[in-house]
């Protein structure tokens, strides 16, 4: 297990919690987990970054998630709000040093909100099974959807349709998908269960996003920068799984868009590549970093 130092810093009136390994280390990354509503925990193989590389790896639980406390008012669940707190981060501990970014899910759309603002703070960016585009993420999870077996598309179209989010046979389905296109693992890594205990017990995850990760009805529902993607300049990562519920043609739509950027899809990783094929995922990261320094 690689060691790592706890801590919390206060950003903008809100207690965050962070992890950070390599400390002195030359060049400094800053990991988003995802949700919205998550905690870093899951992304606990990115420390690992630290042993094979002169990297600083640093995580933090954003507002409202995890070990951090709440936001002054329910009035920042959003991600313009998610985007300061982020430059905060940075600020606070790095001062005017140059970071590199790297964000997973939600935290890969955060990433991508924070570089069209600050990206002259940033070495590089890796938008990791993140997004551009809300509605097409969802378009994609539905397309996902309807290619599974016909009796769970039915009990999935049934109990949305009167609202039951929380009826046993409807959890029980969502579950198969994200069996499927969430974490392609026969059982689920201590790091990751943390994190989903977190996500459950919080409220941003309800506030931003909605009931799962395919009926999504919170503040984020409509965010969409795809067409902003060209003002972004810095050198760009984009990882993807195969099976994906962020699917790859969402991937391939940042791709395009963002000038200076490269795509690496892993074959045998739906949403969480870091977990299924670690390795491969963490060289991925370690060549990119290398080869911008």
């Amino acid at each position: 297990m690689t060691h790592f130092r706890e801590g919390f810093v206060d950003v903008n009136g809100v207690k965050l919690y962070y992890r950070v390994a390599g400390e002195g280390a030359p060049m400094k990354l800053i990991g988003l987990h995802g949700g919205p509503g998550g905690s870093c925990d899951y992304l606990s193989p990115l420390l690992q970054l630290s042993e094979r590389v002169g990297v600083e790896v640093l995580l933090y639980d954003q507002f409202g998630c995890g070990r951090s406390s709440d936001p002054p008012s329910d009035s920042c669940y959003t991600v313009e709000y998610a985007v300061e707190e982020v430059e905060g981060v940075r600020r606070a501990l790095y001062r005017d040093e140059k970071i590199f970014l790297l964000g997973h899910s939600y935290g890969g759309l955060l990433a991508i909100a924070y570089a069209l603002k600050y990206q002259r703070n940033l070495r590089g960016l890796i938008v990791s099974s993140g997004l551009s585009s809300v509605p097409l993420t969802v378009k994609e999870m539905r397309r996902l959807i309807n290619e599974m077996p016909e009796r769970t598309r039915r009990v999935i179209e049934k109990y949305e349709a009167t609202g039951e989010f929380t009826h046993p046979e409807y959890l029980k389905a969502v579950d198969e998908f994200y069996r499927k296109h969430l974490l392609r693992l026969p059982e689920m890594p201590l790091d990751v269960a943390k994190t989903m205990e977190y996500l459950q017990k919080r409220r941003v995850y309800s506030i931003m996003n909605g009931p799962n990760e395919f009926t999504i009805t919170g503040t984020i529902r409509d965010w969409d920068q795809t067409s902003r993607l060209g003002e972004i300049k810095v050198p760009t990562l984009i990882t993807v799984g195969r099976y994906d519920e962020v699917t790859p043609t969402v991937a391939e739509v940042i791709h395009r868009g963002i000038p200076n950027s490269t795509l690496k899809v892993f074959d045998n990783s739906s949403h969480t590549a870091m977990w299924e094929e670690r390795e491969k995922y963490l060289n991925t990261i370690l060549d990119f970093i290398t080869h911008v320094g």
